[in-house]
């Protein structure tokens, strides 16, 4: 496919997971495609170097986007040796824990917590719009954040995930309002997908996920890709909306 020609992307957290597929499918089919990674994460470089290599017209954005002035600047340069934006993914995010932190137990929930939390999954796709704004309402761009079921009253990795989730559903409404009527924003909202994060949980843990999705499989990260990429590139009239991807799992 090369209905992307000519066509430029900027991918958040695109060194695995989610961010990675995403990369390669706005890259397969035809865009150029930023892939800002964390400066000291060696699979950023190594995620660019495999794309190249298979043809790809892929660039990297090291920065990180939970620091204020770094995010800023990571965008900017993006777009100066993209020579435009028309797609912005605001994929990066955290967890910030290993394990799932029960609502019960809010002695973990800490102020440091909180605040990795927030500047990562909430003011880092705030920042990196706001730095994007003009050159995607020049080229009547879309932006699509990753969200997630948990910021719709599923439980997720901790309170403060879910809470940081659903902060950005809302985020995407009104940076909707922002960029409008000359670029759209949409988010995606995943289930449990097959990510490293999810890969170290316990077998019976993985298969109580599966079990409680209609499908009876996990997410993909290609699953969630193709979603970003349909919002951003595939229909014109969808804005300020959040489109659940997970199998049936929030059922």
């Amino acid at each position: 496919m090369s209905d992307l020609n000519g066509k430029t992307a900027l991918v958040t957290g695109g060194a695995s997971g989610i961010g990675y597929a995403t990369v390669e499918l706005f890259a397969r089919r035809g865009a150029k495609v930023a892939l800002n990674h964390l400066p000291d994460d060696a699979r950023g470089t190594q995620a660019v170097a495999r794309l190249r290599a298979d043809g790809l017209d892929v660039i990297a954005a090291p920065g990180d986007v939970s620091k204020p002035g770094a995010a800023e600047a990571m965008v900017r340069d993006a777009i100066e040796k993209l020579g435009r934006l028309d797609y912005l993914a605001n994929n990066a995010g955290t967890p910030a824990t290993s394990e799932p932190i029960a609502p019960p137990d809010l002695d973990r929930v800490t102020e440091e917590f909180w605040a990795k939390i927030l500047s990562t999954n909430l003011l880092g796709p705030f920042r990196c719009t706001h730095a994007a704004a003009a050159a995607l309402r020049a080229a009547q761009g879309a932006v699509c954040n990753t969200a997630s079921v948990a910021g719709l009253n599923m439980p997720g990795s901790s309170m403060a995930y879910g809470a940081s989730k659903a902060a950005l559903i809302s985020l995407t409404k009104n940076l909707a309002r922002a960029l409008a009527p000359q670029a759209r924003v949409n988010a995606v909202a995943p289930g449990h997908v097959d990510t490293e994060w999810t890969r170290a949980w316990p077998a019976e843990r993985k298969a109580a996920a599966i079990e409680r999705t209609l499908l009876r499989r996990h997410c993909t990260a290609q699953d969630i890709a193709g979603a970003i990429v349909f919002l951003c590139a595939d229909n014109t009239m969808i804005t300020a909306q959040t489109l659940v991807v997970d199998g049936g799992y929030s059922l």
